[in-house]
């Protein structure tokens, strides 16, 4: 088979490699002590928000500090779905898709008029203008610092309706109340859409759309000087990129139904950049395994105390095992984002292409070994053959 839907067979090769990868989570993950749900939700939900940043960072070239603004339109569209519809997560994800979709439009609408760091202040603005608007003057619908949460006298209709529902304990959301969408279901759940959503964005890349957005990448100004309208494309890759942000919200709620201000900091904004950044700018995989280090880096590594060092370097003298730990806990633990910093700086030093570059020079290397073996081979092949 040499496509599907017009794929070739390179991404058809990649597409089933990669969600091969995403659904073995659970296997290959043992040895990293990752493989629990919460953790792979996070590195599916995650990875969702890369590859759709990547449409329009990596694809299109338009730095946004903004995204986190998208990210908590779209969990607070699914805990309100939840609060007042149904507790299944297929309205409440198209509700918050809808509208991150609209806010993205809103705000890209505005912000595209500019480019470069002028387009990315913007972002910036908007992005703290949404934080500081759920944190403190759309309180009735935000529920400002507490949080959005669910409550056992939130009307549900549709549950109502169907007798769905308790009365004595908070609900979990459940898809057409057969599963629920926590533990390891609920990373099957978040990989389905991580699987779909790699799938539209490989599509995006191989279309027509996705070469306009690579030559407006390249050189926008040389477009708009031949009579070329770059504008709906733009707009229109901010927007896709606001609604996979939007998809990642609302799968947020999914697992963990509430919502709150702090997915709309521009910090969170800047871990999507690091991320990006991270995996490779304008790749396919890359991203998604920037968001996969980091957030492995932040549970993980994030967790070690000094106890766990301690039992850790055991094995040494007392000295130098009190030395060696006194070092170590300041990368780890609450330092962990340190060990993130020297991970990031070192990246950008050596592979300013990020985790792919360091993945096609090992490749390359291999193939410029296998190839100077078989010149070799033939050059011998030829010295020892006979004289006709």
């Amino acid at each position: 088979m040499n496509s599907i839907f017009s794929m070739s067979r390179k991404d058809v090769i990649t597409f089933l490699i990669f969600s091969a990868v995403v659904l073995l989570m659970p296997i290959w993950l043992q040895p990293f002590g990752a493989a629990y749900p919460d953790l792979m939700q996070k590195f599916a939900i995650f990875g969702i928000l890369a590859i759709g940043f990547n449409i329009l960072f990596g694809l299109t070239g338009y730095l946004s500090f903004g995204h986190a603004a998208f990210l908590g339109a779209g969990s607070y569209a699914a805990v309100w779905t939840f609060k007042l519809f149904s507790m299944n997560p297929i309205p409440a994800l198209i509700f918050a898709v809808i509208i991150a979709g609209l806010f993205a439009l809103a705000i890209g609408y505005v912000s595209l008029r500019r480019s470069g760091i002028y387009f990315s202040i913007l972002t910036l603005a908007f992005a703290q203008m949404s934080y500081n608007l759920a944190y403190s003057v759309l309180t009735p619908v935000t529920y400002g610092e507490t949080g959005l949460q669910l409550a056992l006298d939130d009307p549900r209709i549709a549950d109502a309706a169907f007798g769905g529902g308790s009365d004595v304990a908070l609900p979990v959301s459940n898809l057409f109340g057969m599963v629920n969408m926590n533990g390891i279901p609920g990373f099957y759940f978040c990989a389905i859409f991580l699987i779909i959503g790699f799938f539209i964005t490989q599509r995006i890349f191989a279309s027509p759309f996705g070469m306009m957005l690579r030559a407006i990448k390249s050189n926008q100004n040389r477009m708009s000087y031949t009579g070329f309208n770059t504008r709906p494309y733009t707009l229109t890759a901010f927007v896709i990129s606001g609604m996979y942000a939007g998809l990642a919200g609302g799968l947020m709620a999914v697992t963990d139904p509430l919502a709150g201000a702090e997915r709309m900091q521009w910090t969170a904004s800047g871990e999507i950049v690091l991320m990006t950044i991270l995996g490779g700018v304008g790749t396919l995989i890359g991203p998604v395994v920037g968001a996969w280090l980091i957030k492995y880096f932040e549970n993980i590594f994030s967790s070690f105390n000094e106890n766990v060092l301690h039992n850790l370097f055991a094995f040494l003298p007392e000295g130098i095992e009190k030395f060696v730990v006194e070092v170590t806990s300041m990368f780890v633990g609450e330092g962990w984002h340190l060990t993130l910093g020297l991970v990031f700086v070192l990246v950008v030093t050596f592979l300013p292409g990020g985790m792919m570059e360091g993945y096609r020079r090992i490749v390359d290397m291999f193939q410029k070994k296998d190839d100077g073996d078989g010149k070799a081979s033939t050059k011998s092949d030829a010295a020892t053959a006979p004289a006709e």
